[in-house]
């Protein structure tokens, strides 16, 4: 019901504001037509069979034509509506306005909130699941209330009301009575018929008799007599309305179902047999062609709605399948030839075949309809002889043969009665006096048309299929395939043939459109032709920033501009579909000074400055495909050299910008006087320095000191953190000549520039390859820097960022107390009074990082002493909170990220909502992804309603909200692990996995000698088969040098819970109906053997106790069929064969892994007497046992075992640990969890599905009588 989820929604007829989402999407007019013509209607969430009704309407020419001449003088007009005093009849009025748009506007979708809004509906009714058949009958009523006083007053009543007269015939006197009723639409039974005109015979054919005790009461006999009951049609409308009953009701199970058999309906078909006989109206009112089938999808609690229409007035484009198309030729040579044989059979009839007899004897009959008395005489007459002389010996008697046909002959009026049956939609014609006929007598070209499966009717008019706002062209076999099961009919609309349309009608979508709203969409039109205009442009238009080259000069390995204060940068607009060599001439004509060569060259800016990378050489592609994108940067040159220096390009020479860290001495200051000096006392001075990543590390070392020197990179330890010693490793030789890229060198790394006579020092020693810098015992500080709130002037910002302070702190110290001493120290109590700040770090780049917990301390935090923190404006998270940055559709950069402190407990949906209204966007097309490791836009949030905890988001994660819903149902991405037997046993993998054997590091499953490791992802269709899953699995690197000889020899099991579950079987099942989910883990098993595991076999572990003791003896794979008997009696015969034992020697129990129990499995059956009903024997699938894959059965033998206890040394030790953890558990004043609930929660019968109560449907119209 709820259509494509990724469906890019327009906008409605009635204008709307555009959401505030990202650039270039925000203001996307609507997409025009496509070649249908048609205009689709938009879902609301679950209004699809109004959607349904509504293009039902709107193709009802008639109904559309009349409800357009009512202008604004009768219905009001819809800008006083909200006037207490004007009479506005909404419900019509928005009805014309939907009209029009869906005829006139260039959308492919309309919407229908306004007129949802008019029937006074709430998110409930738009978001429900509600019937068609009832909704017609309420907005028809609707209709009726609004036009009372109008001239249209009578339209409901005159296109679709129609009256029938229910009547009793007394047999004594010949009495007739009758009562007349009226009625909107025909409501047949779909049970226990075959199609539609036989529904209708039982209706208004057969009669209902009273009689003997059950008699009628004659009003003029006024006595009990002999009666016959019956109905008849008085009066048609010119549109009828046939609902079917596909709902029922089954009393046994206390149930509703779907009636989802066979029920065959005819394109056209006649009325007359139906109807009051002293009518003298000529046939052709009798005749009724099908134009429009609402079509259900689902079953008795849910589904999805569309409809199958008949374009009377052509107003679509239709195009024929291309492979309807090629075998349309086929079709026809193969019709051609059955046509020709069936004629050669029916001009001789066989006389010794009693069926061919038959069937030409009706098929010769007016009514296609004899009494069985009366066919043995028409038989004799055929044949010359009786069918007693001449049948019965080989066939039996008359009655019995046309039962033995059921497909050629159906028995109606209580078996005296026979008529030839429709074998199918290429059969010989039925007469329409008779259940199962089709449109009439006179074997019209319109009752071949399902048969015969063309794609035009007669009238050149087509099928379309109007599935919200998809539209398809469809021919008319197509509605054969709606016949039965789950996406069946579920209400026809038939209307008189005798009504035709005017010419100038056809092809015209503007006939009878009032001149205001024809204007009225005019104006529309041209809006989103100016809208799609100007997005055209925009969308082409991008911002390119041009960097001049005299105004940059070469240093740090990077290009600089030469004077901050002048603007180096030029930004112009230009179209990306104009050529390279476009905008060197546009550049040329802005500098008129330019000598020489001018070469673009795309640039980019990186932490030591601006970068160059590719040249664009090619003046004859175009912008776009040159890879100029919004704001791109170019850098105007020679090609050669910048300010004299030669510059060297390309991605291998991007500068890295490198944090050079020295020993300080007070009387030389900073060495060479360039970078940023540390004066914060910890003995080093920092600069930094940019080098181009070719460069080989002895370039480096030779630019910044001597030969002599030692260089350090700084490595991570584990007590680095938290304050303390810090370790350097020393360059080895082989390290210099190797370049910075080599040696995986990023921006911000720091380098330790060391002269051997330095390393003496108290604060410097070396250990080897080590250097351990030890900060002094009077450095243990952290430097808070106050960051102040942004839109303040910049004198007052400047102002406030100079206040720092150095606060004396420790790894123990909590980090609320370092906040305390910042602000005093600050000064900072009474400017910050009832306004709450955070402490929060920044990274390499200038990012502010996520706020500290203030619950830990520096240690805990991770936060080293002698760095600095930043005091800024913001709420501190607690310990269940979560910070987190998102961005709006693009991969967040500095700058661009919105911040958002939420409950870990909410759920993706909730914060997704919570993201919308910060970032101030409207809409639910929306969702939720995750940031790669490559900084990139990664894969969705799938589940909407776990909690973030659930879906695995961390503190200071990244996220990207996304337009559009999320990705349909139907692409599966499974984790997939790899069973290893190390010990090379074939046993089934232990099931108490915990979570850490389940890691991808492969730890070892405990006691099993196994481990599973994750082995990859497969991405496959929920509609391939098992088989298609293991062979893609066989593609896996782990599984390649695996031999592995085919699909059959590879087990899978689904992991549930970071637990083995069951195994897949059934090769041939799809990934839908093996109930796999997006994201499932599952375990792959090599085999020894082929396997191809039956739906009802079990695969257990069956292991024999050592007579004795209380242990087991290995565990085996057994195999056991629980479809032929999965009672205990059916396990207990099966362990018995397989161990050459009687059951009653055997004593069977399944293992608890969890409670470290076991649970006996009893062979004994209760005796219960002949009157009492034998219960039925209970299924170890079932409960309590739950029997599933890999369950642990053990087994004891009773000859020489004469130990009855399940329990090993294992269960005592794992039961005693238990109720340790229990007891610690209520001593801290909580109750106990796992085991227990889940004791509690097997008790249950099982899981019962909650149904929202239904809700009836109803639609508000105002007073106007």
């Amino acid at each position: 019901m709820f259509g494509d989820l990724f469906e890019e929604d327009g906008d409605g007829f009635s204008s709307s504001t555009p959401g505030k989402g990202v650039k270039g999407r925000e203001c996307e007019p609507p997409p025009p037509r496509g070649k249908i013509k048609l205009c689709g209607i938009k879902n609301q969430g679950g209004t699809c069979y109004l959607n349904s009704l509504i293009q039902t309407l709107l193709f009802t020419p008639e109904f559309r034509e009349e409800l357009f001449c009512l202008g604004p003088d009768e219905l009001g007009c819809l800008a006083d509506k909200d006037k207490p005093e004007a009479k506005v009849r909404v419900i019509p009025l928005e009805l014309q306005r939907l009209f029009s748009h869906l005829l006139l506007v260039d959308e492919q979708t309309a919407s229908t909130t306004d007129l949802t809004d008019s029937f006074g509906w709430t998110n409930n009714e738009e978001m429900g699941q509600q019937d068609v058949q009832e909704l017609n009958r309420i907005l028809f009523s609707a209709l009726e209330s609004s036009l009372v006083g109008t001239s249209g007053s009578s339209l409901i009543h005159r296109l679709y009301h129609g009256t029938l007269v229910n009547q009793i015939n007394c047999k004594e006197c010949g009495n007739i009575s009758e009562r007349q009723e009226d009625f909107l639409d025909l409501t047949v039974s779909v049970r226990g018929v075959s199609g539609l005109e036989e529904a209708l015979w039982n209706m208004f054919v057969e009669e209902e008799m009273f009689e003997g005790n059950n008699l009628y009461r004659c009003s003029r006999c006024d006595q009990l007599v002999r009666a016959a009951k019956s109905a008849k049609l008085r009066k048609l409308p010119p549109f009828l309305t046939i609902s079917l009953l596909r709902f029922n009701f089954d009393f046994a199970k206390c149930e509703r179902y779907k009636e989802t058999g066979s029920y065959v309906f005819p394109l056209t078909f006649n009325l007359r047999p139906f109807c009051e006989q002293q009518n003298n109206w000529p046939d052709s009112e009798y005749s009724y062609e099908l134009f429009s089938v609402i079509i259900h999808k689902g079953g008795c609690y849910g589904g999805h709605y569309h409809v199958y229409i008949k374009d009377i007035d052509q107003l679509g484009h239709w195009e024929a399948p291309e492979e309807e198309v090629k075998v349309k030729a086929k079709t026809q040579r193969q019709e051609d030839k059955v046509g020709e044989r069936k004629k050669e059979s029916e001009r001789s009839v066989d006389t010794e075949d009693p069926l061919s007899v038959l069937t030409d004897i009706l098929s010769q009959e007016e009514s296609k309809c004899v009494l069985v008395d009366q066919l043995g005489q028409k038989l004799m007459n055929k044949t010359g002889m009786p069918w007693s002389k001449k049948y019965k010996k080989q066939y039996g008697t008359i009655s019995k043969f046309l039962q033995n046909y059921p497909e050629v002959f159906m028995l109606v009026s209580n078996g005296t009665r026979v008529a030839l049956k429709a074998a199918g939609p290429a059969t010989t014609e039925p007469s329409p006096t008779e259940p199962g006929s089709s449109a009439s007598a006179n074997n019209s070209p319109d009752n071949t048309e399902l048969q015969t499966g063309d794609t035009e009717g007669p009238d050149g008019c087509h099928w379309f299929d109007l599935n919200d706002s998809t539209v398809t062209a469809i021919s008319e076999k197509d509605i054969e395939k709606q016949f039965q099961g789950k996406e069946s009919a579920y209400m026809l609309f038939y209307r008189k043939t005798t009504m035709k349309r005017p010419p100038e009608a056809i092809g015209n979508p503007a006939y009878k459109v009032p001149r205001h709203l024809v204007e009225m969409v005019q104006e529309e039109n041209a809006r989103l032709q100016q809208r799609r205009a100007e997005f055209d442009a925009s969308s082409n238009s991008v911002e390119v920033r041009l960097h001049l080259a005299p105004h940059y000069h070469y240093q740090n390995g990077a290009l600089h501009p030469i004077s901050p204060d002048e603007d180096s940068v030029i930004t112009v607009t230009f179209d990306r579909r104009k050529t390279v060599g476009d905008l060197r001439l546009a550049i040329y004509q802005m500098q008129d000074l330019w000598e020489g060569d001018m070469a673009l060259t795309l640039a980019k800016n990186v932490p030591a400055g601006l970068h160059l990378y590719d040249t664009l050489t090619d003046d004859q592609i175009s912008l776009y495909s040159a890879g100029v994108s919004n704001g791109s940067d170019l850098f105007v040159w020679n090609g050669r050299e910048v300010s004299g220096v030669a510059v060297k390009t390309g991605i291998e020479w991007e500068p890295v910008l490198l944090t050079v860290l020295r020993p300080s001495v007070e009387e030389l200051g900073c060495g060479d006087g360039s970078g940023v000096e540390d004066t914060d006392g910890s003995g080093l001075v920092r600069s930094m320095k940019g080098f181009a990543g070719g460069a080989t590390l002895s370039t480096v070392l030779e630019a910044l000191g001597p030969q002599e020197a030692l260089l350090c990179q700084e490595q991570s330890r584990p007590g680095a953190t938290g304050g303390g010693a810090s370790g350097w490793r020393v360059f080895p030789p082989q390290d210099m000549q190797r370049t910075l890229r080599e040696l995986s060198l990023k921006d911000g790394d720091a380098l330790l520039l060391l002269q051997p006579e330095e390393l003496d020092s108290s604060i410097f020693s070396l250990s080897g390859d080590m250097v351990t810098v030890t900060t002094p015992s009077d450095c243990r500080w952290l430097q808070v820097e106050f960051c102040p709130q942004s839109g303040l002037k910049e004198e007052e910002e400047e102002e406030q960022r100079k206040k720092r302070s150095k606060v004396s702190a420790s790894g123990n110290m909590l980090l609320a107390e370092v906040k305390e001493k910042a602000l005093e120290e600050l000064r900072l109590q009474d400017e910050l009074s009832g306004v709450e700040c955070c402490l929060r770090q920044m990274d390499r780049t200038g990012k502010h990082l996520p706020p500290v917990h203030e619950h830990l301390s520096v240690r805990d935090a991770g936060i080293r002493l002698m760095t600095s923190l930043y005091l800024c404006p913001g709420p501190v998270p607690t310990s269940t909170q979560l910070f987190l940055y998102f961005s709006v559709g693009l991969a967040p950069s500095v700058g661009q990220e919105l911040e958002i402190i939420v409950e870990e407990s909410l759920t993706i949906k909730e914060c997704l909502k919570e993201m919308l209204q910060m970032a101030k966007l409207d809409g639910e097309s929306w969702h939720l992804r995750r940031v790669d490791w490559c900084e990139e836009i990664g894969e969705p949030l799938m589940d909407e309603n776990a909690s973030l905890k659930e879906a695995r988001v961390s503190h200071g994660d990244t996220l990207v909200l996304v337009e559009g819903r999320l990705p349909p149902k139907g692409y599966l991405k499974l984790s997939v692990k790899m069973y290893i037997d190390t010990i090379g046993s074939s046993s089934v993998p232990e099931l108490n996995h915990t979570a850490e054997s389940l890691s991808t590091e492969g730890l070892a499953t405990e006691g099993s000698g196994s481990e599973m490791r994750f082995i990859g992802h497969v991405e496959i269709s929920e509609e391939a088969s098992l088989d298609d899953l293991k062979t893609q699995m066989m593609t896996l690197p782990a599984l390649q040098d695996v031999c592995v000889p085919s699909p059959a020899f590879l087990r899978v099991w689904l992991l549930e819970g970071k637990k083995l579950s069951r195994i897949l079987r059934g090769n041939q099942q799809t990934l839908r109906k093996l109930k796999l989910g997006n994201g499932a883990e599952v375990c792959v098993q090599r085999l020894m053997n082929e396997e191809n595991l039956g739906l009802k076999d079990l695969l257990l572990r069956v292991q024999m106790g050592v007579p004795g003791e209380k242990a087991y003896y290995p565990s085996e794979e057994f195999l056991w069929d629980a479809g032929r008997d999965g009672t205990p009696r059916g396990l207990y015969a099966a362990l018995a064969s397989r161990y050459g034992l009687t059951p009653d020697n055997l004593l069977l129990a399944k293992h608890l892994p969890d409670k470290h129990t076991w649970m006996p499995i009893s062979n004994w059956t209760q005796q219960v007497s002949k009157r009492k009903k034998k219960r039925k024997a209970e299924s170890l699938q079932a409960a309590p046992f739950y029997l599933k894959d890999g369950d642990i059965i053990g087994v004891k033998n009773l000859l020489i075992d004469n130990n009855k206890e399940f329990t090993t040394l294992e269960d005592e030790i794992g039961q005693q640990s238990l109720r340790e953890e229990a007891a610690n558990h209520n001593t801290r004043g909580r109750p106990a969890t796992g085991d227990y609930s889940k004791d509690i929660g097997s008790k249950k019968s099982g899981p019962t599905k909650n149904r929202r109560p239904e809700v009836a449907l109803s639609i508000n119209v105002g007073v106007f009588r």
